[in-house]
């Protein structure tokens, strides 16, 4: 059957492997289930019982990454996995729904996740519609491999955060991390192992260099860190045991009832801005993402499009629309499905297995807190030094796109965001285009867009 539906032989692939990529990809996203809730937490929760709030947001962000993941395997055919939105869920939590004396808009959690909702029903109507495939063929190729290298430095950079190599500095805002401390030594022991994996060929070199971390930090931890508190790394069985259940009942559809209140007088500008926001950061993050992982998959039509495209774009829309209802912020596509790509995984399948592992988190949550950010931060950094290849797919001798690449790759590290990389990158094109008397040669679709992002990246 799986062979069937996921078509394993005409893409060169088994169950074995697509099994370990979908386990490899829910690892490398598993630090989710303990950053959302935190997140979210400090605005959807009651006073009385704050705790009781956190375990249903973690239940519901491994729901919701399930629901999505398995959504997009089912119907994209690829090796896409979603989950709640890094980002996305800071804006919710810091800005949305934030009081308005410490400068946010003063909405409730409730209305926020309206907002997101309905957010969510017109970015189905847009896929519906065919704008948002339309969007991704009026890139050009030099473009499209700008977005793939600019997200392999930002996921690297954000490994090399996770990890404590590199940390913020005040003079020069980065700076190198205490190379001492054992918690940095456990990520560099994880990078070379999976370097070396990789230079023997192992396929699996980075869920191997995941599992063979995990246990090195296990050893560690339990042996010189039980006699010496600076070698404890944090990796640790669960002391309360491994089994947790806290379904999402003040949370479900929740936000219906705050919908009518969100078009009043009072917060109808709020919203639109909202609403605005949530498209825009999500339509391009998961633009690049698609983009990225089907193309270092080997997952590219003859016309340089991803596969399926149409099909992945509204599984996307319909988990933004489910998070909402859920009760979390935006559910996007996620980059670190790199991971398992490099594992081997090349179709659906591998995104139902890690939507399967999501699910068992919903039960065995407690279990994932052992895998570390420092363990999970090496397959960032060595996957994000993979994609870097696609810098050879850039035409640098046409000056324009050359010039509109680079500041795509630079400003989507410098921003630390991947749709403002983009935006940025788009209005240098169009702008150089034009002013090198090429107009011609560009899709009136891309002025549009330009239009679009220099009013968004001026309202933000």
């Amino acid at each position: 059957m799986f062979k069937k539906v996921f078509k394993l032989k005409e893409n060169k692939t088994t169950v074995r492997v697509e099994l370990l990529a979908g386990f490899t990809t829910f690892l490398a996203m598993a630090y989710i289930l303990i950053v959302n809730p935190q997140i979210l937490g400090t605005v959807i929760n009651t006073p009385g019982n704050p705790e009781a709030y956190l375990g249903q947001l973690v239940f519901v962000t491994a729901l919701s990454g399930a629901f999505g993941s398995i959504l997009m395997g089912i119907l994209g055919n690829l090796p896409v996995a979603l989950a709640p939105g890094m980002g996305m869920n800071a804006f919710v939590a810091f800005t949305v729904a934030a009081p308005v004396a410490m400068g946010g808009m003063g909405f409730t959690w409730q209305q926020a996740l309206a907002a997101v909702f309905l957010s969510g029903i017109i970015f189905i109507l847009i896929t519906a519609t065919g704008l948002r495939e339309k969007v991704i063929r009026a890139i050009p190729n030099s473009l499209k491999a700008a977005v793939g290298v600019g997200i392999g430095f930002f996921i690297a950079f954000i490994g090399l955060q996770k990890s404590g190599i590199i940390i913020p500095n005040e003079g020069t805002f980065v700076g190198m991390g205490d190379l001492t401390n054992p918690k940095v030594l456990l990520s560099i022991f994880g990078v070379l192992v999976i370097f070396f994996l990789m230079s023997r060929k192992v396929k699996a070199s980075v869920f191997f260099g995941i599992v063979i971390s995990t246990i090195v930090g296990l050893i560690i931890t339990y042996t010189a860190g039980a006699a010496n508190g600076f070698w404890d790394l944090g990796v640790m069985l669960p002391s309360n045991g491994i089994f947790s259940w806290t379904p999402p009942v003040d949370l479900f559809g929740q936000c219906f009832g705050a919908i009518p209140s969100l078009l009043t007088a009072e917060h109808i500008t709020g919203t639109l801005i909202v609403i605005i926001t949530v498209l825009f950061v999500d339509f391009f993050d998961a633009t690049g993402t698609l983009l990225s992982v089907t193309r270092r998959a080997g997952l590219i039509e003859k016309d340089g499009q991803p596969k399926n495209v149409g099909r992945a774009l509204f599984a996307d829309s319909i988990a933004t629309t489910a998070g909402a209802v859920m009760g979390t912020s935006s559910v996007t596509t996620y980059v670190e499905s790199l991971t398992g790509v490099e594992v081997g995984g090349k179709t659906g399948l591998t995104s139902v297995f890690t939507g399967i592992f999501f699910l068992i988190a919903t039960i065995f949550a407690p279990i994932f807190a052992i895998v570390t950010p420092e363990i999970t931060a090496p397959a960032l950094i060595v996957v994000g030094c993979l994609m870097a290849q696609s810098l050879g797919e850039i035409d640098f001798k046409d000056k324009e796109t050359a010039f509109a690449a680079f500041i795509t790759i630079i400003m989507m590290l410098l921003t630390f965001s991947i749709a403002k990389g983009i935006a940025f990158g788009f209005i240098v094109y169009g702008f150089l285009m034009l002013a090198s008397g090429r107009a011609k040669e560009v899709p009136v679709l891309i002025y549009v867009l330009d239009v679009l992002f220099i009013l968004i990246l001026a309202l933000s």
